[in-house]
């Protein structure tokens, strides 16, 4: 079951926007791991970098309600306008819960957490006087070893995330007068 669940997420082609590579996995969550870590652009040179875990425990564990679990872990950084929107956490949590829908990826015990910081630099410490992020972290139960959806999910959500739009769609840039 484990190899195969790998083997889907290593058979992942994403987009040209985003990188996939494999990374060593956490030693302690889980007897089996493998994870991958992810960078996206999009437009506006927006950046996001991630991780997608998956962890196997052929006993099962009681929170997971299965013997899998993926854990996803995407950041950001966000202009200081949407920073300041108070329904970023909620936008951003649906950039997950869509990106699964939309790739019929089957699931259960599904949470996490969307957080947005804003930071500001003082002193002698270099780099911008201020900056802000946006982090989400989230794990749930897939019913299958099929892991191909879920890893086609996380993809869209990288892409979601830097402001990416769906693949087929064209951005066109604004017209600027003479």
């Amino acid at each position: 079951m484990f190899v195969q669940a790998v083997e889907a997420l290593k058979s992942l082609r994403p987009r040209a926007e985003l990188t996939l590579a494999e990374v060593r996995p956490p030693q302690r969550l889980a007897p089996y791991a493998f994870a991958l870590t992810a960078e996206a652009t999009g437009p506006a040179d927006v950046h996001a970098t991630g991780r997608l875990i998956l962890l196997h425990d052929p006993d099962g564990q009681e929170t997971w309600d299965g013997v899998l679990r993926l854990v996803a872990y995407v950041r950001a950084e966000l202009d200081a306008e949407l920073a300041d929107d108070p329904l970023l956490p909620n936008v951003g949590w649906s950039w997950l819960t869509d990106a699964l829908a939309a790739a019929e990826a089957d699931f259960t015990a599904l949470g996490g957490t969307v957080t947005d910081t804003s930071s500001a630099r003082f002193g002698d410490i270099a780099g911008p006087a201020r900056t802000d992020d946006l982090e989400l972290r989230a794990s749930w139960t897939p019913r299958s070893p099929d892991l191909a959806p879920h890893g086609e999910a996380f993809c869209d959500l990288m892409a979601s995330v830097v402001g990416l739009p769906p693949v087929g769609v064209t951005l066109f840039s604004q017209r600027h007068g003479d």
